[in-house]
């Protein structure tokens, strides 16, 4: 079984990070690495004492994941990402991680649209994004996605290999578009999701992070999407 480091990037979660480190199959994984990406509260100290490796980054969403990949243990050979509200369901891991176990895929994005959502767990704008995301993405590089999901399993090497730049809320749809780009097997599974645990959206809490996110996704999806097709290295 790969040996697995799971990445939690994290922004003034107090209110969450403790219950959601706390739910972590440790017998899963070889660690739980909680990136606080610059938070003023004590999401740090919270998610130290439930048994996460707590690492720094500056701001941006992108940034921290790349701040906990780079950070990985170096015998980890699967990256999980997932957030820090709770909103994401840690029992989908295995069903998550099992394609790369027996060698059918490379990267693996769990879609909330095919799985069940509690109710307000997401706004209508995002179940629109997401669609609206995977429609273009069909079009231009015929590669199926129902949704832009943070809950995802990707190779180490393969993660290497897209040699990602994102540093904000594009991050997800950089690593979407990168994946078919240079070919990787992704398969896309339906996982359940629920409310956040406490705290505000930094994506979707208020008009104004909304409007910055989407525009940012639409910045990426021009940029990286209709950039010139790349093909996987060689081994």
């Amino acid at each position: 079984m790969p040996s697995v480091s799971i990445i939690i990037p994290a922004l003034n979660e107090a209110e969450s990070i403790g219950q959601v480190v706390s739910e972590m199959p440790w017998h899963l994984i070889a660690e739980c690495i909680v990136v606080d990406n610059g938070s003023s509260d004590n999401t740090a100290g919270i998610a130290q004492a439930a048994g996460a490796r707590v690492v720094t980054s500056p701001r941006g969403y992108g940034a921290a994941c790349l701040a906990g990949s780079n950070a990985a243990l170096a015998t980890s050979e699967v990256l999980v990402y997932m957030d820090g509200d709770g909103s994401d369901i840690i029992a989908d891991l295995p069903r998550l991680l099992a394609p790369i176990q027996h060698d059918e895929a490379d990267f693996v994005i769990g879609s909330r649209l095919r799985g069940n959502r509690e109710p307000g767990s997401m706004l209508p704008s995002q179940v629109f994004a997401g669609r609206l995301v995977g429609l273009l993405l069909r079009v231009l590089l015929g590669v199926r996605y129902t949704d832009m999901g943070p809950f995802r399993a990707i190779r180490r090497s393969s993660l290497e290999a897209l040699e990602m730049s994102e540093l904000t809320y594009g991050w997800n749809l950089e690593m979407q578009i990168k994946a078919a780009k240079h070919g990787l097997r992704i398969v896309e599974i339906p996982v359940d999701y629920r409310k956040r645990i406490g705290g505000e959206s930094k994506v979707s809490g208020n008009l104004s992070a909304s409007i910055k996110a989407a525009v940012r996704i639409l910045q990426v999806l021009i940029r990286v999407g209709l950039s010139r097709k790349s093909a996987m290295p060689s081994k």
